[in-house]
């Protein structure tokens, strides 16, 4: 029959195969299972987080923000737990020249909430100068704590681009976890979707079965043109920034020595 789901003449080049309901719960009940196994080797993995030990540092360290310097521990706003995201900052560089990955796990932790309401406090932390840092902020329209660390050592200051969790008991502040690499896609919220979705993140990394588009590189529409095209050229800005007012074409990225 020509209107059976296996029949050519329904068959999409490129898609998933088209076929009944029946069909598709058969094989989507079979996919659940390694999803419910993967949740819960999700949940082993973070009862082993929670049993990793601590490193204790001196919480007087000074960072400075839009009232100017404060110490570290002042980041928790008197809870026990805060999160941190290390933002990458390169100097001098103007608005649309700064880093894209940051601004894109930035862009997804505009509000804390839900950590809040759990007794956890939230900043950004980046190495650029207040003055800078203070104008980018106004630009993005950015309503998160952030702090300057220019010049101090890790575990507060150091590399960027890291989420990086911290654990207070009354003047004693501990590192308990940061991330490395991929590690924070967690908070992507994006990307977690783009998982779901047929055609994935279309990155070339991926593992795409026959007849798909085929991928680009990694990250590849975390900037775009004034006309919403992805690119990395050097009239590009990071995508959330186009939302803000102001954002107008560029003939620069003013980024000196970086190339992605």
């Amino acid at each position: 029959m020509a209107d059976s789901p296996d029949h050519p003449a329904t068959a999409l080049p490129g898609r998933p195969p088209v076929v009944d309901p029946a069909t598709w719960q058969t094989a989507r009940d079979e996919l659940l299972l390694r999803e419910k196994a993967h949740t819960r080797e999700g949940d082993a993995i973070a009862a082993a987080r929670r049993r990793l030990p601590m490193v204790e540092f001196d919480g007087t360290a000074e960072v400075v923000g839009p009232d100017g310097p404060v110490l570290f521990m002042d980041l928790f706003q008197g809870r026990d737990e805060l999160v941190v995201y290390k933002h990458m900052w390169y100097d001098g560089a103007p608005h649309q020249g700064q880093c894209e990955g940051c601004t894109t796990t930035a862009w997804h932790l505009k509000d804390a909430v839900y950590l809040n309401a759990r007794g956890v406090s939230f900043a950004i932390l980046t190495n650029g100068r207040w003055e800078e840092v203070a104008s980018y902020i106004a630009f993005m329209g950015y309503r998160q704590p952030w702090y300057s660390v220019r010049g101090l050592d890790a575990p507060v200051g150091g590399d960027m681009g890291y989420l990086t969790c911290f654990l207070r008991d009354g003047d004693r502040v501990f590192l308990t976890y940061s991330t490395t690499g991929r590690g924070n896609e967690r908070v992507n919220g994006s990307l977690g979707l783009l998982d779901l979705t047929p055609y994935g993140r279309g990155e070339g990394w991926e593992d795409q079965p026959e007849g798909r588009p085929e991928g680009r590189g990694s990250c590849w529409f975390w900037r775009s043109d004034a006309d919403g095209n992805a690119t990395w050229g050097p009239t590009s800005r990071p995508v959330p920034q186009w939302t803000r007012p102001g954002a107008t074409p560029v003939t620069t990225l003013g980024r000196h020595g970086h190339d992605h």
